[in-house]
């Protein structure tokens, strides 16, 4: 596919949804002046969106938050939805997830209810073109940079892809296999590495911490998800010396009620954390909405790191199944080599032309 030099129109939005931004996978290396890596909140979600509609991983899309837009198409194209499971719609017929779906000039894209998680992304083929800021494309809400002047989508946007139109004959048929597709719960175990300030809680304290259902609250958002259970004892007092903040970084303040810092969080803060959320985890806790509850398991970093692997590797044979779909649409069965593995695909349903 050869990528057009200007932006090619494909999306008028015709309603906004609740909470609607451009992201790609985040803005790296300017944590040290303040400014966090923002990006998808799932990101394995945004990487499969992106790999159904042959994009790079990194292209920007739609992230959608609980109720989502509805779109006028104004060019012909490819889109995928992925993460939480939507009441979507294309042209009153319903719009499924998890695979690369055929859209045409004047169709109307409808989604509605998040039914299950909370989070979705929709890729289009060549990816959404807006202008980088600091190298990446992502919408950094609090700070009113990137995507769309650094906002959420309003009525009557313009949504540009950085491809051509593309033809309906020659766009190979991809889909996730059921195998791959995450179920998503309003009620997650995620795991954990205890720290770094975990010495500033009491035995009781971490005890009450490992051992407690908390609940999602309304104030949580892209900066942070603030939980509310079982108060968590300090040896002393919240405060420390300001430094850090990670991804996934649990801060307790002083009313003893965790906060799980997330993808707009600042860069640094004040308050003890008590432990960081493992990587692949950090999904979980995106999906979760306002009332769902979570409760934390301690692993050690080792662990951390095979999961991490686990992931990646997934990823990869993600990307060697929607490579050899576009060979293989007539059978049922296939084989993909990972490495020296081989892998056999059982393809239940091939999607209509």
């Amino acid at each position: 596919m050869i990528a057009n030099k200007d932006p090619f129109p494909v999306f008028e939005v015709l309603e906004s949804g609740a909470l609607t931004t451009i992201q790609d996978l985040g803005r790296f290396g300017c944590q040290k002046y303040g400014v966090p890596f923002s990006g998808a909140m799932d990101d394995f979600s945004l990487k499969v969106a992106n790999l159904l509609v042959g994009n790079d991983s990194n292209a920007a899309a739609l992230e959608i938050t609980g109720l989502g837009p509805k779109l006028k198409v104004l060019n012909d194209t490819g889109v995928a939805l992925s993460g939480a499971d939507f009441n979507a719609a294309l042209d009153e017929s319903p719009f499924r997830g998890w695979r690369l779906v055929r859209v045409r000039k004047g169709s109307i894209i409808c989604i509605k209810e998040a039914r299950r998680g909370f989070r979705g992304y929709l890729a289009v083929t060549g990816g959404i073109e807006v202008p980088e800021v600091l190298g990446s494309k992502s919408t950094y809400l609090t700070g009113k940079m990137g995507g769309l002047d650094g906002r959420s989508l309003r009525k009557g946007d313009i949504i540009n892809s950085s491809s051509p139109e593309v033809s309906q004959v020659r766009m190979p048929l991809r889909f996730l296999p059921e195998e791959y597709v995450p179920v998503f719960s309003s009620r997650v175990e995620v795991r954990i590495i205890m720290g770094p300030q975990d010495d500033c809680f009491d035995d009781e304290g971490i005890k009450t911490f490992l051992n407690s259902w908390y609940v999602v609250s309304l104030n949580s958002d892209r900066t942070a998800y603030r939980l509310t259970g079982p108060k968590i004892a300090h040896r002393q007092k919240a405060d420390i010396i300001t430094d850090a903040i990670p991804q996934g970084a649990i801060q307790v303040p002083g009313d003893g009620q965790p906060i799980v810092m997330m993808a707009d969080r600042p860069t640094t803060g004040g308050y003890a954390k008590i432990a960081c959320v493992i990587a692949p985890d950090i999904l979980k806790i995106a999906q979760l909405k306002p009332q769902d509850e979570v409760r934390f398991r301690k692993i050690g970093i080792d662990e951390a790191h095979e999961f991490l692997k686990d992931k990646e590797t997934e990823l990869t044979r993600i990307r060697k199944v929607l490579e050899a779909q576009a060979t293989v649409l007539t059978r049922k069965k296939y084989q993909v080599r990972v490495g020296d593995e081989v892998y056999q695909v059982q393809v239940e349903e091939i999607p209509d032309e």
